[in-house]
């Protein structure tokens, strides 16, 4: 595991992969166990990595919802402090965007004919000793 400020400095995430995984996927009755076997130190700063990217928000929320308010303060500051709120703010299972139900929309439809056709220039047309006013 890396130290805390190595994490920060360098960005890089305080678990495995295969760990983080593992968390993006997991149900939201799966989630917490993973998210306890991780020490509270790493979860804190799991948490603020995940905030940190916009596709882990929701996953962030819910690993804050777990640690103490000390522990995200201490690693993130004033981001750990709003963290706290945000994962405090409503209960419940957050790893997950609702879905949004679009069935009251029209279907796109796409043309399959060309929308319009231009007749090719003939050179016979053009003339190059003609010149053509130009209007500012």
């Amino acid at each position: 595991m890396l130290s805390s400020r190595e994490a920060f400095e360098n960005d890089l995430c305080p678990v495995r992969d295969d760990l983080l995984g593992a968390m993006y996927r997991a149900n939201e009755n799966g989630l917490p166990a993973l998210v306890e076997s991780v020490s509270s130190d790493v979860r804190a700063q799991l948490a603020l990595f995940c905030y940190r990217r916009a596709h882990l928000h929701a996953l962030a929320l819910t690993i804050a919802a777990s640690c103490d308010e000390r522990d995200l303060v201490r690693h993130g500051g004033r981001v750990g402090s709003v963290l706290v709120a945000l994962s405090r703010e409503t209960a419940g299972p957050r790893h997950r965007p609702a879905a949004v139900n679009c069935s009251h929309r029209k279907a796109i439809t796409l043309s399959t004919k060309p929308l319009s056709s231009i007749a090719p220039l003939d050179q016979g047309d053009i003339d190059d000793d003609e010149t053509v006013p130009v209007s500012n």
